[in-house]
């Protein structure tokens, strides 16, 4: 079997049997295969796609390509959700241990923030001490003594998956959607879980701009999921808007804080409730999702959830005494509210510019390796569909920097959008795929 072989007939649009889909895998993998010609296989699959028995083989053979890990002496059944990226999505930091509180082991490898998406990893570092780098033995004891763990991905896992990945990202061909969904798939397979939820955002602030593209996404990795044996299910979720109010990190912990108390914005609540609701129904514990939300609200309101956040946070070495206070948090030291310019309606709030914004103020990462400042953020107090005045706030923008403080005001003004007549708020959720 030879490499060029195996180019030529994706390039010629012919389907690939999934014994030279291994020899390709296992062959770039470990060097064997170069950039070059993996680069022209990329190319082929994007130019041409893939069945969804070849997109199910590629997953597997990724996940194969490194060690994988069987959770099943914990619990019969382990839990996993995935999100595809959006501004101000905290919604692990509340799914994690609202699950689990009901039994459910959560063992979930995050990653950190690359351009306006904000990464779990970094938010987490928010809080002094909380430990995100996991040998497997931690990984595995935390899981076991405490039902969740969030630590960062193991190299030895779906190793494959990062190297297409760094190559997909210079190459232009980081859009196909059969690469993408073998990359996501392929580490959930790996890391063991049982039930997958993928929350698949759509919109300005979203790597999905359409709901044609989302759906098409989503249904192909319910596909391979349940081609290798997984209850997937994708919940398709609107991200032209915030998710929430706070976009940041330490103040996206505070969101999730309040969020854990039984307070949080009405629309965070809600889709933590939907994603956490099909968790523990494609678990067998609940008959359906309404059942689902109905259980999980409990436990956010009477302070199971939180309970075990506290438990599992300090379980990572993170300072429980923040998590009590959570003002002793990073804060920044210039906080400035920025009122509405005009009496009016909100008919658009441009997600993406509101990430990027908080890249600027230091919030994200440029490139690959870039700092990270904790302390700033932005919160967002309008939703679409909101009739403001001159004195409504808009947004409260945490800062570090006069001058990143005022270009923050002036994009953030420019990424509303304004109607004279009044404007129906979009809904959140907008399907579910299983």
């Amino acid at each position: 079997m030879r490499a060029v072989d195996i180019i030529a007939k994706k390039r010629d649009g012919l389907e690939l049997t999934s014994e030279e889909l291994k020899f390709f895998v296992d062959g770039y993998t470990r060097g064997d295969i170069p950039d070059y010609q993996a680069s022209a296989w990329c190319m082929a699959v994007l130019l041409n796609g893939m069945t969804k028995a070849e997109a199910t083989a590629y997953t597997l053979h990724m996940a194969h390509s490194g060690d994988t890990l069987d959770l099943h002496h914990i619990a019969p059944v382990v839990v996993d959700k995935h999100s595809t990226g959006g501004v101000g999505d905290k919604t692990s930091l509340v799914v994690a241990p609202l699950v689990a509180c009901y039994g459910l082991p959560v063992g979930k490898m995050s990653g950190r923030g690359l351009g306006f998406s904000g990464g779990t990893l970094d938010k987490l570092e928010s809080i002094t001490g909380f430990k995100v780098t996991l040998t497997t033995e931690e990984f595995l004891d935390i899981l076991t003594r405490h039902h969740v763990v969030v630590a960062g991905q193991s190299a030895d896992l779906a190793p494959a998956d990062g190297k297409f990945y760094a190559l997909r990202d210079v190459t232009a061909t980081i859009e196909s959607l059969p690469l993408i969904a073998g990359s996501i798939m392929s580490k959930k397979i790996a890391a063991g879980a049982d039930a997958i939820v993928l929350d698949v955002k759509v919109g300005k602030g979203a790597f999905m701009k359409t709901a044609e593209k989302a759906e098409a996404l989503a249904e192909l990795m319910v596909n391979i999921g349940q081609g290798v044996g997984r209850k997937v299910a994708a919940v398709l979720s609107d991200m032209n808007q915030p998710l929430g109010a706070a976009v940041g990190n330490a103040v996206e912990i505070r969101e999730a804080i309040d969020t854990l108390h039984g307070g949080g914005p009405a629309d965070f609540r809600e889709h933590c409730l939907t994603i956490g609701g099909k968790m523990i129904e494609l678990a067998g514990k609940v008959a359906n999702l309404t059942e689902g939300q109905q259980m999980l609200a409990e436990a956010l309101d009477d302070g199971r959830a939180w309970a075990k956040f506290v438990e599992w946070i300090t379980a990572q070495g993170g300072d429980k005494s923040q998590l009590e206070n959570p003002d002793t948090l990073p804060i920044a030291s210039l906080i400035e509210t920025v009122n509405a310019p005009q009496a009016s309606y909100i008919a658009g709030i441009d997600a993406a510019e509101v990430g990027k914004t908080g890249v600027e103020l230091g919030g994200g990462r440029q490139k690959k390796g870039d700092p990270i400042d904790h302390s700033v953020g932005i919160i967002c107090h309008a939703k679409i569909g909101a009739k403001v005045t001159t004195a409504s706030p808009l947004f409260t923008i945490h800062a570090n920097n006069p001058a990143k403080l005022a270009a923050a005001k002036q994009r953030l003004l420019a990424a509303i959008t304004w109607s004279d007549t009044p404007v129906t708020s979009p809904p959140h959720t907008l399907k579910i795929i299983e």
